[in-house]
């Protein structure tokens, strides 16, 4: 069996190849992966960080799947500046066009020290923006982004940090490894 720790940079799809594409895009495809591993779970184009790699289905069904709610943490560059009251919300529940969320656990960080993104994130001098750190045991269609978002905090940038134990701590931005 093998598992992978993949550091996914922006822009880059969750799939090897992108055959439907008029415009070519980067795929997983262009890190030099090992065969037979396929992505458990999704991270859309525009999101980064950590993307787990296995060929072992089992395990790809249980990170993947909402019922075993394996937690996945994110940092969130968030525009506005929220107080702890205006992220009460995502810590009950909110309702999303597809139901309502599973409490979230969400605080308000200092900008956490990763990598430059490319291209950069747009910055406006006449609005604030602002780190959370989210973690959430779903994972639907751009989840996240959808939940700041209903609160009045649209996202910016959205990193995935870990999923269940594993991190990206030592893994730089389109690097993997093996555990």
């Amino acid at each position: 069996m093998t598992t992978i720790l993949f550091n996914k940079p922006f822009g880059v799809l969750t799939q090897f190849t992108d055959a439907k594409s008029p415009t070519e895009r980067p795929t997983l495809s262009g890190f030099n992966l090992p065969k037979g591993v396929y992505a458990a779970g999704r991270l859309d184009r525009d999101s980064e960080g950590l993307l787990v790699l296995t060929d072992d289905g089992k395990l790809q069904a249980q990170l993947s799947k909402p019922t075993f709610k394996t937690p996945k943490t994110y940092l969130v560059q968030i525009e506005g500046d929220p107080t702890d009251a205006d992220l009460a919300p995502l810590r009950t529940r909110v309702t999303l066009k597809d139901g309502p969320t599973l409490p979230a656990q969400v605080r308000l960080i200092d900008p956490p020290d990763v990598w430059h993104r490319d291209p950069p994130v747009r910055v406006r001098k006449s609005i604030p923006d602002a780190w959370i750190e989210v973690t959430i045991t779903e994972g639907r269609n751009r989840q996240v982004r959808r939940m700041c978002a209903h609160i009045g905090f649209p996202c910016l940038r959205l990193v995935r940090w870990s999923v269940g134990a594993w991190t990206l701590d030592g893994i730089d931005q389109g690097q993997w490894r093996t555990i």
